[in-house]
This record gives C-alpha cells, sequence and structure tokens, in this order.
C-alpha cells in the first residue's frame, strides 16, 4: 500500500508540473498577459482582444474594445478583476497608439489616450502602484519616449526626453511580449534595446527623471534582433532575454545575460539548450512549488532552470510570446489564442 501511495504521489506531482492548455473561444494572438493572483488573469492582443478569467482559467470572457477591432493591444497591466489598462502597439501615424482603461472588468473600455506624432510606437507599459505607471515608445526625433500617469491610468503625459541618452542609429524596443519595459521598488525603470550595433538597457532610479544606459553582450546582426525582456527580482539583480527573432532556432548572440549591479555591467548566463535560442520573454519565479525558477518563452517553447543557473529543462514546444507568475502558478500566452497553465 506504501508503494501504491507513493506512486500516485508521483504521478500527481509529475501531472501539476505539466503546462496544461486553457479553453479559451478566441483566435486572437496574445502578447499582453497580467497576473493579478492565482485566479485573475487578464491577457491582450490581436484584433482589439482582452481576455479575463476570475477562476483560474476555468471560464474566460472574450471581449473586444468597441471601435478599436483593426488594434493590436501587445500591453496589459491588470490591477485586480475588475481594472486594466491596456496599450496598443502601432504606427502613431496610422491611428494604432491608444491607450484603454476599465473598471468594471471589461464591459466598458474608455480611450483615455492617444499619440499622433509620427514615429510613435508603444512598446510596453508597467506600474509600480496602483497609480504609478509608465508606457515606453520607440525613438522619435533620436530619443526614445516616455509617457506616465499617477492616477491608474485614468490621465497621461508625456515626459520630457531630454533626460534621456540620444538612441543608436536602427536601435529600438520590441514589443513582443511587454517585457522589454520592467520596473522594481517604488522607482526603478529599466528598457532595453535592440537593432542597433550594441543591444542597450536603459536604467533610472527616480521614476524616469534620470537615466543611464549600459552596453550589453549582444550586438544584434539585424533589425530583428537583440534584448526583448527584462526581469529583476530587486534593484541590483537582473536577467535578460532576446536572440534574433529571424532565426528562433539558433544564433550566435547571447539569449540570457545576467546583472547583479543594477544594469550597469552584464555577463552572458548559462544558454538554454540548444545555445543561442529565440526568446521574448523570461522571468524568475519563487512562487511555492516554483521557487528559483527561471522562466523563458520563446517561438520555440519554454524553458526553465534553476536559478544558479543549472542544466535547462524543456517544457513546452508550443509557440509562445509571453510567460508570467502569479503566487503560486505560471501562465504563458501565443498566437491562435494559446493560454498555458502550470
Amino acid at each position: 500500500m506504501k508503494l501504491f501511495a507513493a506512486l500516485l504521489l508521483l504521478i500527481a506531482t509529475a501531472s501539476a508540473q505539466q503546462w496544461t492548455r486553457m479553453n479559451v473561444p478566441t483566435t486572437a494572438g496574445f502578447r499582453g498577459l497580467s497576473v493579478v493572483n492565482d485566479k485573475v488573469v487578464w491577457a491582450s492582443g490581436s484584433d482589439g482582444t482582452v481576455i479575463r478569467t476570475v477562476d483560474g482559467g476555468k471560464k474566460w470572457s472574450v471581449m473586444t474594445v468597441a471601435a478599436a477591432d483593426k488594434l493590436d493591444f501587445r500591453g496589459i497591466h491588470g490591477f485586480d478583476a475588475k481594472t486594466a489598462v491596456i496599450i496598443s502597439s502601432g504606427p502613431a501615424e496610422k491611428g494604432q497608439a491608444h491607450i484603454y482603461r476599465t473598471g468594471n472588468g471589461g464591459k466598458l473600455w474608455t480611450q483615455v489616450f492617444e499619440e499622433k506624432t509620427p514615429g510613435v510606437f508603444f512598446d510596453a507599459i508597467a506600474f509600480w502602484d496602483a497609480k504609478h505607471g509608465i508606457v515606453l515608445s520607440d525613438p522619435v526625433g533620436g530619443h526614445f519616449l516616455l509617457f506616465t500617469t499617477d492616477d491608474g491610468g485614468v490621465t497621461w503625459k508625456q515626459m520630457q526626453p531630454k533626460s534621456l541618452p540620444p538612441a543608436l542609429p536602427s536601435e529600438g524596443a520590441f514589443a513582443a511580449s511587454n517585457s522589454c519595459l520592467t520596473l522594481s521598488g517604488t522607482g526603478d525603470v529599466w528598457f532595453s534595446t535592440g537593432g542597433a550595433s550594441v543591444a542597450r538597457v536603459f536604467h533610472s532610479a527616480d521614476r524616469g527623471q534620470t537615466w543611464t544606459v549600459a552596453e550589453t553582450p549582444l550586438h544584434p546582426a539585424n533589425a530583428s534582433s537583440g534584448v526583448f525582456s527584462l526581469h529583476f527580482s530587486d534593484a541590483q539583480n537582473g536577467l535578460a532575454a532576446g536572440g534574433d527573432y529571424a532565426h528562433p532556432e539558433s544564433s550566435d548572440l547571447p539569449n540570457l545575460i545576467r546583472t547583479s549591479d543594477g544594469g550597469k555591467t552584464w555577463q552572458p548566463a548559462s544558454p538554454t539548450e540548444p545555445a543561442g535560442v529565440y526568446l521574448s520573454s523570461v522571468i524568475v519565479a519563487r512562487a511555492a512549488g516554483n521557487s528559483g525558477r527561471i522562466v523563458a518563452a520563446g517561438i520555440k517553447g519554454i524553458w526553465s532552470t534553476d536559478e544558479s543557473a543549472g542544466s535547462w529543462q524543456h517544457e513546452s514546444s508550443e509557440n509562445l510570446n509571453t510567460v508570467a507568475a502569479g503566487p503560486a502558478t505560471l501562465w504563458a500566452v501565443g498566437p491562435k489564442g494559446l493560454v498555458l497553465k502550470k
């Protein structure tokens, strides 16, 4: 009986460690993912689509933002089951740079901001707390643009770009997973770049008032390569993931790098297996059952390893864009309505 009970426990444990595909009634592609807790999860994507679950993925609400069915919502931040803010990614001169907000679970989305300046392209959105948030745009006039809110996303204003170091020729950010922009504590913010002669990470410790920038070991070979995702566990320790989107199976670039000094310097971390596979999203999961695990996702699937960079496990071969963690769960989203949970 003891052997049988142990076998059942082993089977249950193995089952609990598998990624499970959620039944979401949509074919929209998702890049925005916000895990409020293990029950409440929001995701956003193509065709003006937003989805939400309030029961851990058993049931999903699928909504299309009114008059926005042509927009691609690549970034989302959910505050709770009722409140969320989304950004649409695309050229502002073509009417594709919008910010919407809901306070009633997505029954009504209100456009709270639209930018029409040519060259603006929203890449990511993040919030330090329930009031203070920031949106990153590709460079205009030689500088990246930033937009901030101090009322939970109800109103937005552009920050003056003079404090930002100038962008390099062909430098931009990637709106691949809403994670080229990341925050820590009450004031730290970082964003990553690619497409230029070297991929860089910008950092501000005062919510964007002043900035420094650091080069990384990634030297993009083309416009489709660089750092696509950042994750900081605290103000000092961070990870950056990327590679070459045009060659997702492998490239000569280090696809995972780390810092222990707040982003001033970066060193290659242990690469995934195979080395150089493209990664669009990376997190460190310290939740119960997922403690101390680096989890990274991309077109070729999901990989994970111990935070100390041990051997990698290829956990899924699904085409994925974004991975995020709840207190005791992991979530990932991708094209054609794909949502995974672990």
